[in-house]
């Protein structure tokens, strides 16, 4: 086939939305793996914290955090530390989901 602009922007948007199925089935069982267990330990987290009513104007801070340290210390794909980090990310999404899940219930 040739390679026209068309084609090009095609592959990277094909790419993009799913370049997950081109991962190893072994990726993507970890993957889905540590986000349950994000969604499972945070939301556990919470109802612990929730129940208690304290803390919270501490907690909350240190969460977002948290969280932002995840996303800012992305290292490259090829350093030996990013197969972690992908982990770690992926339970930092469980943890968000559980977040959004539980407002809902509250009804906020």
């Amino acid at each position: 086939m040739q390679k026209t602009n068309f084609s090009k922007i095609t592959y990277q948007l094909n790419n993009l939305l799913f370049g997950f199925l081109s991962d190893t089935w072994r990726s993507k069982s970890i993957g889905l793996i540590s986000v349950l267990t994000g969604y499972f330990l945070f939301a556990n987290f919470l109802t612990k914290f929730i129940s208690e009513g304290k803390n919270e104007l501490i907690m909350v801070p240190v969460i977002i955090v948290f969280i932002e340290i995840i996303i800012r210390i992305k290292p490259s794909s090829s350093s030996k530390f990013f197969y972690l980090w992908s982990l770690v990310d992926k339970l930092r999404i469980g943890a968000i989901y559980a977040v959004i899940l539980e407002a809902f219930k509250l009804g906020s």
